[in-house]
């Protein structure tokens, strides 16, 4: 699958499931480890595992095999690799506090929604 074509599943999958503030980051020529980087906030560190967990389900059924996945039911901050995309789920506080969009994005317009 087409790291564009994984992105857009992921992206779908979490919005069907009710993440919000779903964002993704282009990382190609900034970091050699992946191509995107999602983002998205859970309402709470269950929501947020619950969103993981039915990304890695979706991925699976389009024969994808998860690479890794960082976090428990009580992670404020979960991670899941997918190899040319990087899945980050987190807490709104979380969020706010480690500013992933901030710290990847050289430009304003580098996130999408």
């Amino acid at each position: 699958m087409q790291s564009e074509a994984l992105v857009k599943l992921v992206e779908t999958e979490l919005d069907v499931r009710k993440g919000l503030n779903i964002k993704t980051i282009d990382v190609r020529g900034k970091t050699s480890i992946t191509d995107f980087m999602v983002i998205a906030t859970g309402t709470s560190s269950r929501h947020a595992k619950s969103l993981c967990d039915y990304v890695v389900e979706k991925v699976k059924e389009n024969g994808l095999q998860p690479l890794g996945l960082e976090g428990d039911q009580s992670s404020d901050w979960i991670l899941l690799d997918l190899g040319d995309v990087i899945v980050h789920v987190m807490t709104g506080q979380a969020r706010e506090l480690y500013q992933l969009e901030k710290l990847w994005s050289v430009s304003g317009d580098a996130a999408r929604a």
